[in-house]
């Protein structure tokens, strides 16, 4: 997951352009709720009749002014004519369950406050499992998050008939580089080339465009780019390939993959929180040293399974995130790669972390114009532009506060019988989650 001199230089910029790094530095540090109080939790989370379902939207409209009656089926579905761009041969509706979690404070350069946070599932003991992190992570002071960089990347490939005719294409593509961002913003005002990578394979050349995609996940965007650079190269080169592809499978679209791991495709997202022993033993029912002795173990199993980074289950706040919010929910394939770390700090104290490198999320564009994710993103204050950074730190301090959790179960051993409380037909209770 390293980073050039240049994007280092660009993350440094960004900081400073936001404010003086002092000031960040404090923006960053934790918050206690003794110091600053947090708002009132979510009541009656396991109460599935029809007035504890009213009870829990009353509840937010009145204690965060969210209004959730785009989620609850007041405003109908839209029209088929705005659905065009989103979806071909349309036929109906999937409706997801949406549950919340909250509040968890989120203490980033970006995202800073107490959140509301909506994920879409139907897998039972989820979004309890999630709102009982969000819940302990906040009451030690909340998570650190930070926006480091972003980039989407596209990568065409060009066959030619031997080694050499590759060859002097790359030379050519490497003198020329300067007129492909002229060709990028005939296609995008938003968008903007910021790096080009040669890649050789015997007579294949692999071109790896990488972009800044502005407050949009960017997919369409930088094929439509891509594209255009490619027919200005193969227009000016006189070195002309055999056959080429728009994608040639180089940029981990929609993939698990070690270029995920080790670059950044989306935006760079890592989170971090502080947990005193004493809300561990409490409310986790376990200890900070059994929680970073099962994190150590399920590591090595990681390891040994070839899992592409480690880390328990990022792919259920994913997931649930992109389905409430509209978007692209493939990308939880690429987006779900990271590690997590927990340590026991001097203090006794639970020291944990998370690293995404490839959170392909926007706040325009795509499917964030729907009523539901419109809704979604509203809780969030991500409608928009100016947003995507900030939606992309709230979804790593909510990957954050489910690993917690999740790893916190294993330790107590716990886990199983979550599952069997909270599986489809089963008694339910609010003595689970009460904390």
């Amino acid at each position: 997951m390293a980073q050039s001199l240049f994007h280092g230089q660009r993350i440094a910029e960004r900081i400073h352009g936001s404010m003086p790094i002092d000031q960040a530095a404090a923006r960053l540090a934790p918050r206690s709720p003794r110091d600053d109080k947090l708002p009132p939790r979510l009541p009656g989370g396991n109460d599935f009749s029809t007035a504890g379902l009213a009870a829990r939207q009353a509840f937010l409209q009145a204690e965060y002014g969210i209004d959730v009656r785009l989620l609850n089926g007041d405003a109908g579905v839209p029209p088929a004519e705005e659905l065009r761009g989103n979806i071909e041969n349309l036929i109906g509706f999937a409706h997801v369950p949406i549950g919340v979690i909250g509040p968890l404070r989120v203490n980033g350069l970006y995202a800073h406050g107490d959140f509301i946070v909506p994920l879409a599932t139907t897998e039972g003991a989820m979004v309890a499992s999630y709102h009982r992190g969000a819940y302990v992570v906040s009451q030690g002071g909340g998570v650190t998050a930070l926006c480091l960089t972003e980039s989407v990347s596209r990568a065409p490939g060009f066959a030619f008939r031997t080694m050499i005719e590759a060859a002097q294409f790359m030379d050519w593509v490497v003198q020329h580089a300067d007129s492909f961002s002229d060709a990028v913003e005939q296609t995008t005002s938003h968008g903007r080339l910021t790096d080009v990578k040669l890649s050789s394979c015997g007579t294949l050349v692999y071109l790896i465009f990488e972009y800044e995609t502005g407050d949009a996940a960017g997919q369409n965007m930088v094929t439509l780019a891509t594209d255009k650079v490619c027919r200005h190269i193969l227009a000016q080169s006189p070195y002309q390939p055999v056959r080429w592809y728009v994608e040639a499978n180089l940029s981990g679209d929609k993939k698990a993959s070690m270029l995920s791991f080790l670059g950044t495709r989306g935006k760079k997202v890592v989170a971090s929180a502080h947990i005193p022993s004493r809300l561990v033993e409490r409310f986790l029912h376990t200890t900070p040293a059994e929680m970073a002795e099962y994190c150590r173990v399920s590591a090595l199993g990681g390891v040994q399974s070839g899992t592409i980074g480690v880390h328990g289950h990022y792919a259920n706040a994913l997931a649930g995130l992109f389905i409430a919010c509209g978007q692209d929910v493939a990308c939880v394939a690429e987006a779900s790669v990271g590690v997590t770390q927990m340590t026991v700090d001097p203090d006794g104290a639970l020291a944990v972390s998370v690293t995404l490198p490839n959170l392909l999320v926007g706040t325009v564009g795509g499917g964030t114009h729907l009523p539901t994710a419109q809704a979604c993103l509203a809780m969030l204050d991500c409608v928009g532009s100016g947003r995507a950074r900030k939606f992309a730190e709230i979804c790593a301090a909510t990957v954050l506060a489910g690993e917690v959790s999740i790893i916190a179960a294993m330790a107590a051993g716990d886990f199983a019988s979550a599952h069997a409380h909270y599986r489809p037909g089963s008694r339910q209770s609010d003595e689970r989650t009460k904390t």
